[in-house]
Order: structure tokens, then sequence, then C-alpha cells
């Protein structure tokens, strides 16, 4: 019986990982702070706290460490400036079309090659990427500009590409840890943001606790698990498990603010975790 117990309980790990993922978006809508306030004590908490709790988190004397982080600090705060404009599940899926950019940056700065499988993927998220521009989202409130926010989102799906990239790169020289990227991403959040973060003049103690909980939990403790449960869940089950980041992202929105998607970014979102889904399935096929 303990067989069992030693897979399930990993897997139950990723899944708490995926959901904690995805109520950033719901959790940045909440504070009523700025953007760059958001994305400056997030970060500045968070750091903090991988740096208390995770020895491997301090390794952070290496160039290449630096170059992935500064990639994963534009999407942080790409990721908190479009979900104060758009809707959480439009910013989460169009930042999930960093497979799409990895077509390009795969093969010329990595050396890895095409698959034909990558090709259809691309054109599934493309599509995806596609519908969401095509229909006119109408302002809320919690998403004020949709359009601004959306193309925010688009980008922050090329940093986090190049972020991928990074981690690739330093993997192959090193082996080593994502925790020591993370926090130097962080780092560079805190103290690019922080300028930008006062005077503070709105603060409530939602405000404050919703921070803290971005922070300690969403990022921190979300991380720790993450680095916990992976190394005993094969990559393609775990690609799927954290899949239900995107899905569930919209749910914690709705259920929250009630914010809805729109007929074309469901169909897009739709496309692009299609695409996701089928690249991982095909990894797998051919790691059998």
């Amino acid at each position: 019986m303990e067989m069992p117990a030693r897979k399930i309980f990993p897997a139950l790990l990723l899944v708490a990982t995926a959901l904690l993922f995805a109520t950033g978006g719901a959790a940045i809508k909440l504070a009523a702070l700025t953007a760059w306030q958001i994305a400056a004590f997030r970060s500045g908490i968070a750091a903090a706290m991988l740096l208390l709790i995770l020895p491997e988190a301090r390794r952070l004397r290496q160039l290449s460490t630096w170059l992935a982080a500064a990639a994963y600090a534009a999407t942080l705060l790409l990721f908190v400036h479009a979900n104060k404009l758009t809707t959480s599940a439009n910013a989460v899926f169009l930042q999930a079309s960093a497979p799409v950019y990895l077509l390009v940056i795969g093969p010329v700065f990595l050396k890895e090659k095409l698959r034909r499988a990558d090709l259809w993927m691309g054109l599934l998220v493309v599509s995806g990427m596609i519908l969401f521009f095509c229909g006119n989202a109408a302002p809320q409130a919690t998403a004020p500009n949709p359009h601004a926010g959306n193309l925010l989102a688009l980008v922050s799906g090329v940093t986090w590409a190049l972020t991928l990239a990074g981690l690739r790169s330093a993997a192959r020289v090193s082996g080593g840890s994502a925790l020591p990227m993370v926090v130097a991403g962080n780092l560079i959040v805190f103290f690019v943001s922080l300028p930008q973060a006062f005077p503070v003049m709105h603060v409530d103690g939602s405000s404050v606790a919703v921070v803290l909980y971005l922070g300690c939990i969403q990022i921190a403790f979300a991380y720790w698990i993450l680095t916990r449960a992976v190394r005993h869940v094969p990559a393609f089950e775990a690609s799927l498990i954290l899949l239900l980041e995107p899905v569930s992202n919209p749910v914690w929105s709705w259920l929250i603010h009630g914010e809805r998607m729109d007929a074309w970014a469901l169909s897009g979102a739709g496309l692009v975790l299609a695409g996701a889904a089928f690249q991982a399935w095909a990894s797998q096929r051919q790691a059998n």
C-alpha cells in the first residue's frame, strides 16, 4: 500500500501548486494598490521567503542565472500590469503562448531540432492567440482596458519563452535548480518597481493581506512544493497537471470578481490548451 501513496502524494502537491499559481490573477485584482506597488511588494516578500526557507535558492553567483532571471522578472512585471488591465484569464492564456516563440528560440539559440508535432502545436496556439484579439471585449470593472492588457500579456508570452530557454541553457551547463533564478527574478522586480511604488496613497488591511498572500503563498510556498513534487512525477504527467493553472484561473476570477470570458477569448483559450496538451503528449510519445 505504500507505493501508490508515494506516487499519489507528489501528484497532489502539483495539483496544489497549479491551483495556487492560478489564484494570482484574482488576488492581484483584489488589492487596492497600483500594479507597480503589487509587483514590488509581492516580489520582495517572495524573494525574502525563498531565501529564508530554501538554501538551494541562495546560489546566485552564476551569470546565466541572472540572464534568465531578467526575462523572468519582465514576465512577472508584465503579468501584474496585464492583470490590472484585462481579465486574468486572458492574461494567463496569452502568457501560455510561450511554446510558439520557443519554436524560433529553440533552434536558433539552443540548437534544438523542430518536430512535426511542434508545428501542429504552434498552429493551434497561434490560432488561439488570434482569437483573443478578434472580439471587441467590453471593459469590466476589473478589466478596464482589455486591448492594452492583452498586448502586455502577449509580450509576457515572449519573455516567458526567453525564461524557459534560459533555464534550459543553464540546466545543460550545470544541471542546477530553477530556484536561484526565481529568487533573482523577484529581486530584480523588487528593485526596479520600488521607485515606482511610492508614495503609497491608498492602503488597507485587505491589500496588505493580499500582498502577503501573493508573496508568501502564491509564489514562495507554491515554488517550494513544486520543487518537492516535480522530482517524483514524470514530465508528461507534471505538464498535464500544471495545465490546471490556466484552466482554474478564470474560475477563481469568476467566483471572486464575476469576470467572464467572451466567446472569442473562450475559443482561443481552448486552442491554447489543446496545443499545450498536444505538445505534452507528443513529447511523451517520442520519449517512449
